[in-house]
């Protein structure tokens, strides 16, 4: 299944766009053998990835989306 929204880290009024595909079950591809397979962080309004998963890392978490894709690992993994 496909999710995806925008979260804002509360006192800095940025917010992050992320797209995630995510299973019911753990998977051998997912983020730390859970059920995430793709995940994609940005900044709203802008084209570059700041954390990029499909089935491995091609754009690892940046200290900037740490509290993003953490909120994200909370809810979907």
């Amino acid at each position: 299944m496909w999710s995806e929204g925008i979260i804002t880290i509360p006192g800095t009024n940025v917010g992050y766009k992320y797209w995630v595909k995510h299973f019911e079950e753990v998977s051998e591809f997912g983020i730390g053998g859970g059920k995430i397979s793709k995940l994609t962080i940005r900044k709203v309004g802008e084209s570059r990835d700041l954390c990029n998963y499909d089935r491995g890392w091609d754009v690892e978490p940046t200290d900037e989306v740490k509290a993003v894709y953490a909120i994200i690992l909370e809810k979907y993994n």
